[in-house]
């Protein structure tokens, strides 16, 4: 384990989103295939009909990146900044007091600490490993800890500050950042993000709260899980509706298993 980490250093919430630069932007309506769990027995599936491939950061090799890239597509990189994950090449990086408690449904992560040096560190040599790789964009994920039950005194001053690092540094480097679900500082982070990825709006009544990206020319880029509890079926009279609401919003939405292996996959701008 490294050293253990000065939690006296803290981020600054109010500070300017980078606005100069050149970074991925994409644009309201653009679609999108989103894909994270690729093993043997599913490889990744490159023909779907797709401006944006959203992919795994470390499990993704170079190749496939600049072979989506030639074909045309813009690829997105995604990456836990706010757990801990047990089988990631950086693991022994965070130190016993990064790491808090785990996640009801993923036993394979804990909650990181956001306000530690330690774990800031780690997170810009991930968005470096996506410039090496030549990712366009990033997807920092789980960026909602104070709204859960993590272990650690977490505010929405703290998850601000931490958001904004993360956004800040990303386009830094040159990269465009999409904003993962945190629904509710949706407008405080609106200017610091190019794009919003969203899991089941739709389901839980808040599809509203992601206009301020649509209202400011930037993309959500949405998905709903069928057969999730309080959710839809894949009936085709539901998925009808979902679509037609989804595409009145201007969202990029798709149907998709919760497990993200691409067994079955309905774009809404197509139907």
């Amino acid at each position: 384990m490294a050293a253990a980490t000065d939690r006296s250093i803290s981020l600054p919430a109010e500070v300017p989103p980078v606005t100069t630069g050149d970074w991925y932007q994409p644009p309201v309506g653009v679609s999108w295939q989103w894909q994270l769990l690729v093993d043997d027995d599913r490889p990744l599936n490159i023909a779907h009909e797709a401006d944006i491939y959203n992919i795994d950061l470390f499990n993704t090799p170079v190749s496939t990146i600049r072979s989506l890239q030639a074909a045309g597509r813009r690829v997105i990189c995604y990456f836990s900044a706010g757990t801990y994950e047990n089988y990631r090449q950086d693991r022994d990086q965070f130190t016993d007091t990064d790491l808090g408690d785990g996640l009801k449904d993923w036993p394979n992560e804990r909650w990181l600490d956001i306000r530690s040096a330690n774990v800031q560190r780690i997170m810009t040599e991930r968005l470096d490993l996506a410039v090496e790789k030549g990712c366009d964009a990033v997807e920092p994920d789980n960026v909602q800890g104070y709204l859960e039950p993590t272990g650690f005194a977490l505010s929405a001053e703290h998850q601000l500050a931490y958001n904004r690092f993360i956004a800040n540094h990303a386009r830094q480097r040159g990269l465009g950042v999409g904003l993962k679900n945190d629904l509710e500082q949706v407008e405080a982070l609106v200017d610091y993000y190019d794009f919003s990825i969203n899991e089941q709006c739709f389901q839980y009544n808040e599809c509203d709260l992601l206009l301020p990206f649509i209202q400011a020319g930037k993309p959500v880029l949405h998905a709903e899980y069928p057969g999730e509890e309080g959710g839809f079926s894949r009936s085709d009279n539901s998925v009808e509706a979902l679509c037609d609401a989804a595409n009145k919003l201007q969202f990029s939405t798709l149907v998709l298993p919760v497990e993200l292996d691409d067994s079955f996959r309905v774009a809404c701008q197509n139907q």
